[in-house]
């Protein structure tokens, strides 16, 4: 739980200044409290079971991603001396030992999700992980002769002596620390776990014990047979851990002669990481455990032990089985063109504004407008930006189409997109290969939105059109993120991206952006002057609201702005996937804001900034999320819709958001979500009549919506 002092409650009665640390949620913990939120997915029944193991692993992979940059950024302040309170009052040391505590209990509970829950389910379905003592020996027999021609060979077992020094651990692997009994003396090794060996090991269907299919995993199978790489020796004992390292990447710009080069270099210094988090089995000794601590130069505090299994992102292998029973059922993406010649689909965007909604709106709609302007005679630049690309996009294939026709070609690639430099680097470098024009983005600023414009030459003079999205130009997030795009030709948008195009690949001080809020020009002072005017509205006695749906609330200037817009009379609908630093419903502060959480089968992505107006809303969808990193360290952009798209982004969107009884989680101002579900549950068991209705669950809904307005478009 998180707490919240007693004085933050009795603001009604002593209204307390804005920057008053009880008015803010630790950003740490409240991504650990999102964490638990998707680890009570894993044990919902309500999802398919597969899916269910799915976000197990999911947990897994966050917590090692918040160790790599978050814990990791508390420890080189505190090892450095470089004392940064936060904003709700806590010191670094402070942090990190919340942070730890709660990490802890995570991971426990991670454990007994899969032990007590998880693992059972899918034995009862016929997929049997087994352990240790269920092993016959049958399958003792052919993991032997498994081990020996697949595993044994590419282990390497590396001693720790004055002839050995101590080995590299990489970031992630999963290793053995050996204790061995060689010569009269108790020596010690480490024997990395080969990541090309699949985590859980198939076992042939007629050895399964219990029918269906059975796996074993890969560590008890090299722990069985460790004597085999220590011929000659006592083996004494071989004890799992792993280490999560620091894997950010801080570059100097400014004084970089080549980002490229320097990146690369970043990413080499990545693998030395400082340790942010040793995390070994609960049966390691005392000794063992020192030696790695002296060795790795940690403090105990970043030791984690478990007494269960390590490293839970594995388990998204066996979300891969082909069980379609025990996982969502498919469905097809509805398409919004239904023809993709170039003149008609142009035409189309001439028109009027249309929005594609992913995943419930197929992401071939983007495909589509780009090749339309690449087989288009009449279209002679294409400019885009690049975030997280994926492995294998075909918009770099079209990219590469439309330089080899000899069209201007402009690609920004953002080579600092956390963990996808080193993907992002290779498909520069192939761009480049084949002509176009990349950039790598403005210096000391990382390029976060997501832009398309193609220029076209028609019969009355150039028009351009274009696509501005809250998502990445990623074809596989775009079937698993919710996510909004929309292709405009009108002139104020496509002014304002031209603008904003000659910003990121030449030299421009153009700042007055006609109609959208650019980022880190105009977005904060934007957003500002919104809610500022909801605030006007109100005291004025009109209709005031704010529904905002982001991905993160951290920014301390606009959580005073969200609180004084409340104290105004602003009724404020916050949808805030992950981190929420806003306390809603203090009294005399922000007893008018609703702040709700919905983790469900997609992840939620996309952002909408929804003001009522005076009963003229403004509406706009773009890239941005509400921290200072987005508003002042980004290039961002946040794009307006026009009334019927308005009128769609709040009827069909929000309003099914705003609503689910499934899926949402609402936050209490001491910090802590309550499942609505859970509420809803409650309420059913004592008022009867009410449980009989179906809990709306906005994903589901909306993708019942829209097949239903394909068929409809499909009949007219």
């Amino acid at each position: 739980m998180l707490d919240i002092p007693d004085r933050a409650v009795r603001a009604a009665a002593a209204p307390l200044p804005l920057t008053d640390p009880s008015l803010y949620i630790n950003r740490e913990l409240s991504w650990l409290a999102f964490n638990r939120r998707v680890l009570a997915q894993a044990d919902d029944a309500s999802h398919p079971l597969l899916e269910r193991v799915r976000f197990l692993s999911i947990v897994g992979t966050n917590l090692d991603e918040f160790f790599m940059i978050r814990v990791a950024a508390l420890l080189r302040k505190l090892r450095s001396g470089m004392e940064d309170v936060s904003p709700d009052g806590l010191s670094t040391a402070e942090q990190l030992a919340r942070v730890r505590a709660e990490s802890s209990d995570i991971l426990a509970q991670q454990a007994v999700c899969w032990v007590r829950t998880l693992r059972p389910a899918i034995a009862e379905r016929g997929i049997h992980v087994l352990e240790r003592w269920d092993f016959t020996p049958a399958i003792e027999g052919y993991l032997e002769a498994h081990f020996l021609r697949e595993i044994w060979p590419v282990l390497t077992p590396l001693a720790f002596d004055p002839g050995h020094p101590f080995p590299h651990i990489s970031n992630l692997s999963k290793n053995l620390a050996v204790v061995v009994r060689h010569g009269g003396q108790t020596k010690f090794a480490r024997v990395k776990l080969p990541d090309i060996v699949p985590r859980f090991i198939a076992l042939p269907p007629q050895l399964s014990p219990h029918g269906g299919v059975a796996f074993v995993y890969l560590e008890d199978v090299v722990r069985a047979h460790i004597t085999t790489l220590f011929p000659g020796t006592v083996v004494e004992g071989a004890y799992p851990f792993r280490v999560v390292r620091d894997a950010d990447v801080v570059i100097q710009e400014d004084e970089a002669d080549d980002l490229v080069e320097s990146i690369d270099e970043g990413l080499r210094r990545r693998r030395h990481g400082a340790l942010a988090m040793l995390q070994v089995d609960a049966s390691m000794p005392k000794r063992v455990l020192d030696i790695l601590i002296e060795n790795f130069e940690i403090e105990e505090d970043c030791v984690t032990r478990t007494s269960d299994r390590l490293g839970f992102g594995d388990w998204v292998q066996l979300t891969s089985l082909h069980r379609p029973e025990l996982k969502y059922p498919p469905f097809s993406a509805a398409r919004i063109w239904q023809d993709t010649e170039p003149e008609t689909l142009f035409n189309a965007i001439a028109r009027q504004d249309r929005l594609v909604h992913h995943p419930f709106q197929s992401f071939a709609s983007v495909e589509s407008f780009l090749a339309a302007a690449v087989s288009d005679p009449h279209v002679v630049a294409i400019k885009m930006t690049l975030y997280r690309i994926g492995q294998d996009s075909p918009l770099v294939d079209l990219l590469v189409e439309a330089a080899e026709a000899d069209k201007q070609v402009a690609v920004l690639v953002e080579l600092k997109a956390r963990f996808d430099e080193r993907n992002n680097i290779q498909w520069a470098r192939r761009l480049e290969s084949a002509g176009v024009h990349v950039v790598y983005g403005v210096v000391n600023l990382k390029t976060h939105c997501k832009l398309c414009l193609v220029v076209r030459k028609e019969s009355n003079g150039v028009r351009r059109y274009a696509h501005l999205g809250t998502g990445n130009y990623n074809a596989g997030t775009a079937r698993v993120y919710t996510d909004l795009g929309i292709f405009t030709a009108r002139p104020d948008i496509v002014e304002d991206v031209s603008h904003l195009f000659n910003y990121l690949t030449g030299y421009s001080s153009h700042q007055n952006y006609r109609v959208l809020l650019a980022a880190p020009l105009s977005m904060r002072a934007g957003l500002t002057a919104l809610i500022e005017r909801e605030a006007g509205h109100a005291a004025a006695g009109r209709p005031a609201t704010i529904i905002i749906k982001v991905n993160a609330i951290t920014d301390q200037g606009v959580i005073q702005s969200l609180y004084r817009a409340s104290q105004a009379g602003v009724t404020i609908e916050l949808l805030v996937r992950g981190v929420c630093s806003l306390r809603p419903g203090i009294p005399g502060v922000s007893d008018r804001i609703r702040v709700t959480s919905i983790v469900g089968r997609f992840l939620e992505h996309s952002r909408i900034f929804w003001f009522e107006n005076g009963g003229e809303p403004d509406v706009y969808i773009g890239s941005a999320d509400l921290m200072e990193r987005n508003l002042d360290r980004r290039v961002e952009v946040l794009c307006p819709l026009d009334p019927a798209l308005a009128t769609h982004a709040r009827s069909v969107i929000l309003d099914r958001y705003l609503t689910d009884e499934r899926r949402a989680h609402e936050l209490a101002s001491d910090g802590t979500y309550a499942s609505i579900a859970a509420r809803r549950a409650t309420r059913a068991g004592i008022g009867g009549a009410h449980g009989a209705s179906v809990a709306v669950d906005s994903q589901e809904t909306l993708l019942e919506w829209y097949q239903a307005d394909a068929k409809f478009r499909e009949r007219k």
